[in-house]
């Protein structure tokens, strides 16, 4: 799809001043590198900034923008460990010299939003989310059980100082917008800030429904996080028995320990290409997603093909998904059934809520309307996602 660039008013020249993008890092494609190639191409002469950028590993329009990294850049290897250097990303952010841009758009889950605006420009960020790692996911990352080694009292020395800067940070950025009313509200609670919302894009034309039905497999098309709960799907599909390929890397010893533990049904599958993923969505009987999600894209790209979604029901996937509780799938009968639903949800972050949804889900699997789930996601298509983005930067 051809996206026409920003007319003349938004000053995207680099000789006057211009616009500069700011990313967290660009280390592969996931949903925020997918929303910042959209807005690279609508602002095709920005300048792009980054605190660390792995090359080749993002789209060739992100790449053409010749991102400028931050000096986490210089520290030999960085890609394989520059998560460990959270402590360091508030500096890296802040030594961007953006004094001459009158326009600046942050996309940012982490640090990107920390960057010094000058005194006249207009900072917009695109806010994934509050930084995850010391707000509400702090448990995953750093409480007991976590996935850090640091000793709990470092851990939580540096948390903190990062809340601190966090909060003053947000206080550089002139609008927030967020991608759904869940993130929207989390910048109500921790940095009393009001933000509009505008959706992330998905290329809705991309996506097809199959020609013939559903193969026998449920889909995972997730990032090994802890938040991420792939921990209740692997003790769900073992107490049901049922077909799991998911998408993404497994832990180390993970796909050998699942055999050992009655799990010979999961499939890792490692990451796949774009066509192939298209493909897992248009033919699987329904995507699980047990995680709590600032938004839900690969939710939406399902539906766009025609999918249904058994998912957690909290955050994110609520505006997403056209779903209904368990409760009531079970107590509506065929002809009341809502030909426009497109998922379940199960309201407890326990495999046993989660296999309970996949009963109750293959109960009333034939009531699910492929063409109907399809057009629900077009809600999200990505013209919808330029002209919201036209109308911002267009105004004042």
């Amino acid at each position: 799809m051809k996206t026409e660039p920003l007319s003349d008013k938004i000053p995207d020249s680099p000789d006057a001043g211009g616009t500069a993008l700011v990313h967290d890092w660009l280390t592969g494609m996931r949903g925020g590198e997918k929303c910042l190639k959209v807005l690279c191409e609508l602002l095709p002469r920005a300048d792009l900034f980054t605190l660390l950028h792995l090359e080749g590993t993002v789209d060739p329009v992100i790449e053409s923008h010749a991102p400028r990294s931050s000096f986490l850049q210089a520290f030999p290897g960085v890609g394989r460990y520059y998560r460990y250097l959270l402590p360091l990303f508030p500096l890296a952010a802040e030594g961007f010299d953006l004094q001459a841009y009158p326009l600046i758009v942050s996309i940012s889950h982490c640090a990107a939003k920390g960057v010094i605006p000058g005194p006249g420009s207009r900072h917009i960020c695109y806010c994934l989310t509050p930084m995850r790692y010391v707000w509400d996911q702090y448990p995953f990352y750093f409480g007991k059980g976590g996935r850090t080694a640091a000793p709990r009292g470092l851990t939580r020395l540096v948390a903190h100082y990062l809340r601190m800067w966090d909060v003053a940070a947000s206080n550089r950025v002139d609008e927030f917008v967020a991608i759904s009313r869940f993130v929207a509200e989390r910048i109500r609670k921790y940095y009393r800030r009001e933000a509009q919302v505008i959706y992330p894009p998905v290329e809705w034309s991309q996506y097809e429904v199959a020609p013939s039905p559903a193969k026998d497999f449920y889909l995972v098309v997730s990032a090994n996080a802890p938040y991420k709960r792939l921990d209740i799907v692997l003790e769900a599909s073992r107490d049901l028995d049922r077909h799991v390929k998911i998408v993404g890397h497994a832990p180390a010893g993970a796909a050998a320990k699942s055999k050992r533990g009655g799990l010979g049904n999961v499939e890792w599958l490692g990451w796949r290409s774009d066509a192939e993923i298209r493909e897992l969505y248009a033919n699987c009987r329904a995507l699980l997603f047990p995680g709590t999600e600032d938004f839900g894209l690969v939710p939406v790209e399902v539906q766009a093909s025609g999918r249904p979604i058994i998912a957690y029901g909290r955050g994110g996937v609520l505006e997403s998904v056209r779903g209904i509780s368990v409760q009531e799938a079970r107590g509506t009968d065929r002809n009341s059934w809502d030909r426009g639903c497109s998922g379940i949800f199960f309201q407890e972050p326990t495999a046993k809520a989660l296999a309970e949804a996949i009963a109750c889900f293959e109960s009333v699997e034939d009531r699910f309307d492929s063409p109907g789930i399809r057009e629900w996601a077009r809600r999200f298509d990505r013209p919808v996602f330029e002209k919201q983005w036209k109308d911002l930067l267009g105004s004042r």
